[in-house]
């Protein structure tokens, strides 16, 4: 039946113009063809459409058998001769119909394609799309854009595999895809090769502007979540990082620098547009896509022999900060831990106090440390929290002695958690034990320069009131540091400057002396009354009152044994500042006292 209604068709419409075929027509054609698969005459329908006295209607109508030819072909537990029928239907009608209709049926039946459907329909209609984009004569570039954007647009939607294990079952097939896809825009990208070394045929820059931006994109996605790990005997195939690779050559092959890419032009033409409009920044080069490139350059090192060995290391450095800043500020593991590794491989090339303070003038130089700071302070992940940590001292090591001190000075205005100002504190005595040193002439962390630093580090943020428990990292390091410097540095030297005027370290530990008391007298009061109610408490309908919720989650119930302890930790905190403090008045007070004894004769003897 369906077969009669199509022949009906078709000896219907032969020889008559396409402006004349009816609507019912296309209806009764599409129908009856698609019935005609479903009972399993595929093998005499390819008969119909190979007549050669039925190719002008084929020309005019072939495009309506996309919809049925894939829906068919899609079928699970087919006929491998039934699937072939339908392969070489649609290759027919791909060659003799028109291809701006054939356009729009492929695209549509991609665009249409969901769940698992997605890959299958991408890799089904690869080909065929090709030889319909290859075909077209006018619009060319745009329609190659359209169907470059379609493709990805439904790529994004499938998960990127990011184990060793997922990427070898590519369950949803998007590692097959990317290959496909390689493969897919190659005579395009030939073709635009050809026309930049002949300088001819501007008519295709605009197809490498719709290339330039698939490149982007792929970029992004997958490229910037997978990973690309070098081949070992472990990693036998990695398809994704061979799918990287023709990327890079492919943007290379279109005529684009990697160092002008990624440098020069490049960095100056988004300042401008920045200020121009903020909105158009990411149009042909976004920073993600750009991040995932220099990731791809100097940690995998793909691509690397095309970029020139002339840079510096810290001006490599500075021109990735931007990418590390993007990435080191994104919360998925995959991406966050490329930001660290191309930190790293930066910070590797330069040697330890090489880096010239004039650096920290730059954009993100200081902020990708406050960046840093988020990730130790902040990650759930514990790998990458102790990876930025290592990071980040070996970024203050880089520095010059004035770069460090600079550096310490910022961090300890815009860092608000009391363990990185402690680790901080740290780093600035070890600054300067190094200063003290027999035939050192660093002059920022002795002297009067180091004064400011001092100030800074020995004071508390609220006086007598702040919570010293909240701030016991910072306190104890400065402590620390305080009791360094008295032991170290000799009155009658006087390297650091502290013995200059004793009267400003009282303003730091005066307060403290208060803070401490009124601590050890709230928390030792706390613990009385927890144990004058320790027998109320046992009960069991009372043995827990007290939770704490951590990181959005909330943790067991404390017992009242518990608090106890939590309680008796925070005086034994106290008592440890507290014998520092007195160590160090041991120290300073008969001085202090002998400074104002003078000072009263003095005042006398005028």
């Amino acid at each position: 039946m369906a077969l009669e209604e199509l022949e009906g068709v078709i000896e219907r419409c032969r020889g008559l113009p396409e402006t004349e075929f009816k609507e019912e027509d296309h209806s009764i054609f599409q129908t009856a063809a698609c019935q005609c698969l479903e009972e399993g005459h595929a093998a005499k329908l390819l008969e119909i459409l190979q007549d050669e006295k039925n190719k002008d209607f084929v020309i005019c109508m072939g495009w309506n058998f996309v919809g049925p030819i894939v829906s068919c072909a899609l079928k699970d537990e087919q006929e491998p001769e039934y699937r072939e029928n339908c392969l070489k239907i649609l290759d027919h009608v791909v060659q003799i119909s028109n291809p701006k209709e054939l356009l729009v049926g492929l695209l549509e039946q991609i665009e249409e394609a969901f769940g698992n459907n997605i890959s299958k329909t991408i890799l089904l209609l690869l080909q065929p799309l090709q030889t319909v984009l290859l075909k077209m004569k006018h619009k060319k570039a745009y329609s190659v854009g359209l169907s470059l954007a379609t493709i990805q647009s439904q790529l994004s939607q499938l998960p990127v595999p990011y184990t060793t294990e997922q990427r070898k079952q590519d369950e949803y097939e998007l590692c097959k895809c990317c290959m496909a896809v390689i493969s897919f825009i190659k005579p395009f990208v030939d073709e635009v090769n050809r026309a930049t070394k002949s300088k001819q045929n501007p008519s295709c820059n605009e197809l490498k502007e719709e290339l330039l931006k698939f490149c982007m994109k792929s970029l992004e996605y997958p490229l910037l979540t997978a990973q690309l790990h070098p081949l070992t005997e472990e990693i036998e195939d990695n398809s994704l990082r061979t799918f990287a690779t023709e990327i890079l050559v492919y943007l290379l092959a279109m005529g684009e620098s990697l160092p002008v890419l990624m440098v020069h032009q490049l960095l100056q033409s988004r300042k401008i547009l920045r200020e121009i409009d903020p909105l158009k920044e990411d149009v042909k080069y976004p920073t993600n896509s750009l991040a995932s490139l220099a990731y791809l350059l100097f940690v995998q090192h793909i691509g690397i022999d095309q970029f020139p060995a002339l840079y510096s290391p810290g001006y490599v450095l500075l021109f990735n900060m931007e990418y590390i800043a993007a990435l080191i500020n994104r919360t998925e593991e995959s991406v966050l831990s490329k930001g660290l590794e191309l930190f790293e491989h930066c910070l590797l090339t330069i040697e330890d106090d090489n880096l010239s303070h004039k650096y920290l003038e730059m954009k993100n130089i200081l902020s990708v440390p406050q960046d840093l700071v988020k990730v130790m302070t902040l990650c759930p992940i514990e790998h990458l929290r102790k990876s930025s940590l290592k990071l980040f001292q070996q970024y203050i090591d880089k520095f010059d002695p004035e770069g460090k001190y600079k550096l310490f000075r910022c961090m300890l205005k815009t860092t608000q958690h009391a363990g990185v100002q402690g680790y901080i504190i740290q780093n600035l005595k070890n600054q300067i034990d190094l200063a003290l040193k027999p035939d050192n002439k660093n002059i920022w962390f002795s002297g009067p320069q180091l004064m400011p630093l001092l100030h800074a580090v020995l004071s508390l943020p609220e006086g007598a009131e702040t919570d010293l428990l909240q701030n016991s990292d910072r306190i104890m390091a400065s402590l620390n540091l305080l009791r360094y410097l008295v032991i170290r540095d000799n009155e009658w030297e006087n390297q650091t400057g502290l013995w200059t005027d004793l009267f400003w370290i009282e303003s730091f530990l005066k307060p403290l002396r208060t803070g401490l008391n009124m601590s050890r007298a709230h928390y030792e009061a706390e613990m009385r009354a927890k144990r004058e109610n320790r027998k109320i408490k046992e009960a069991p309908n009372r043995e827990t009152k007290c939770s704490l919720t951590v990181g959005g989650k909330k943790l067991p119930k404390m017992t009242t044994a518990m608090e106890l302890e939590v309680l008796q930790s925070a005086i034994y905190t106290f008592d440890v500042m507290e014998s520092i403090q007195a160590r160090i008045e041991e120290l300073i007070e008969p001085k202090i006292k002998s400074r104002a004894e003078d000072k009263n004769v003095a005042n006398e003897a005028s």
